[in-house]
């Protein structure tokens, strides 16, 4: 059940309905798990058994973490919780890759719910957490559909504390929900699926094409990639805003990065905190030397991509982005912090990053190394001629990103009364005028979208 289907709006109003008519905060946890196992049920019946493993398990090994006093004991029981999550990740996402077994067909979203139960009970060991004792509240959490498939991966310490809520919609949250689902559905239908096609069709056949046609091939998929996967974080964001949760953000306008740091603190920003809190942080060495740090750095980056994946492109894909992390530590450990003011500059740094997220989005999108290397090639330019596919969507499409990124950046540099987290603005919609701006922004997502119901990228990793 996709967010973009009529099956899915009629059981998020039923979902909104009846928390609104529920008479207490107790039955309305139980109306958001079972609308969670509903959902997570209507995609693969079996892998609601999947789902259940982890919520089960950890939350005994959070209790018994948190009651005993033996370091032994606490350390056996965070491995059992720990290893327990990574074996069902492994076993689903990675048996094939590492073994050669038949291909497991891997339950949707494994990697974002795992994740949030490891950072459950790692934080409780750390002791930044009490252990949740309502398994409602806990299987609640674990299983919160509106971010179960693509994220925001939110920790238990923002989620559980929310729960004292009425969770009741009110208007005032619903105004800044359906923003939010609106800029979603924007980003999604009228952006990333008008650029799918004409990614689809280069990538399947790269040598055919002009270097200048892969190029803006390339320049698309970086712009799918982008509204595809951030258009399913906004809309969860907003469809639990209504809900009455808030989610964290989970992206900052990365494409105004000027060094591949600043773009992973602004790209899928709750992986990349995730990444840090608990694994760059556990790596050894990390007060040794400032070598160590920049090895720290490489690592996660490999296994963040890694994470994306059972595909030798994926590796490929993090340890360039690792390589490039370290170097980049290494050239501003050499010329100091402070920023470059100079235009020029400036623009050459943003310029070199963009150029070099288009280039290692390649080996993402590729299906093999084969793929990627022909589509490099030809972005070369060492193999001219080719077909030249003018696509005037992107054409269209660009102007609007473009003049999004210069009023996001507005409006983060001073505080606006309309402006949620970050840089999402957001429009006074106050009564009837109000009413017409947002029939008109949906009737125009209606009208421009892509029709097709394209899945969202994110939902195979």
């Amino acid at each position: 059940m996709s967010f973009i289907s009529l099956a899915f709006v009629l059981f998020f109003l039923a979902v909104l309905l009846s928390l609104r008519l529920a008479p207490s905060r107790h039955l309305r946890y139980w109306i958001l798990l079972a609308a969670s196992a509903y959902f997570y049920f209507t995609w693969k019946h079996v892998y609601l058994f999947v789902l259940a493993a982890p919520i089960l398990i950890d939350y005994f090994c959070g209790i018994w973490i948190e009651e005993s006093s033996n370091p032994r004991v606490r350390r056996s029981w965070l491995a059992v919780g720990v290893v327990s999550n990574l074996l069902l990740l492994g076993y689903f996402k990675y048996a094939n890759f590492f073994l050669g077994s038949v291909a497991v067909l891997a339950p949707i979203g494994i990697s974002f719910f795992t994740f949030k139960a490891i950072s459950y009970i790692i934080d409780i060991y750390r002791g930044d957490l009490a252990a949740c004792r309502n398994p409602v509240l806990f299987a609640t959490y674990v299983s919160y559909f509106p971010d179960l498939l693509a994220g925001p991966i939110v920790r238990a310490s923002v989620f559980l504390p929310q729960m004292v809520r009425s969770l009741q919609p009110t208007w005032p949250r619903a105004v800044v929900g359906s923003q939010m689902i609106l800029l979603g559905l924007t980003k999604k239908l009228v952006i990333a699926d008008q650029m799918a096609p004409f990614v689809n069709a280069i990538f399947a056949d790269a040598a055919a094409y002009s270097p200048l046609t892969v190029w803006s091939a390339v320049i698309a998929y970086s712009l799918e990639i982008y509204c595809d996967f951030s258009g399913y974080s906004d809309m969860a964001i907003g469809m639990s805003k209504i809900i009455g949760i808030d989610l964290p953000e989970n992206f900052n306008m990365p494409y105004l990065a000027m060094s591949p740091i600043e773009f992973w603190r602004r790209w899928h920003m709750t992986l990349t905190k995730w990444l840090r809190d608990y694994l760059y942080f556990s790596l050894p060495g990390l007060r040794k030397s400032r070598w160590s740090r920049y090895r720290n750095a490489a690592i996660t980056a490999l296994l963040g991509g890694l994470w994306h994946g059972a595909s030798w492109t994926f590796v490929c894909w993090g340890a360039i982005h690792g390589l490039g992390i370290a170097v980049n530590h290494l050239w501003t450990a050499r010329r100091g912090h402070a920023p470059e003011q100079r235009l020029w500059a400036r623009a050459s740094c943003w310029v070199a990053t963009y150029v070099f997220i288009c280039v290692t989005w390649v080996l993402f999108r590729a299906q093999s190394f084969a793929v990627a290397g022909t589509v490099l090639h030809k972005m070369s330019g060492l193999a001219p001629g080719g077909i030249a596919w003018f696509y005037s969507p992107l054409v269209m499409v660009l102007p609007l990103v473009v003049g999004a990124h210069v009023i996001g950046t507005m409006a983060a540099r001073r505080v606006h009364p309309n402006r949620i987290t970050g840089n999402y603005v957001l429009l006074p919609l106050p009564g009837f005028a109000g009413a017409f701006l947002g029939t008109f922004w949906l009737l125009v997502v209606l009208l421009f979208g892509a029709t097709g119901g394209n899945p969202f990228i994110y939902f195979q990793f």
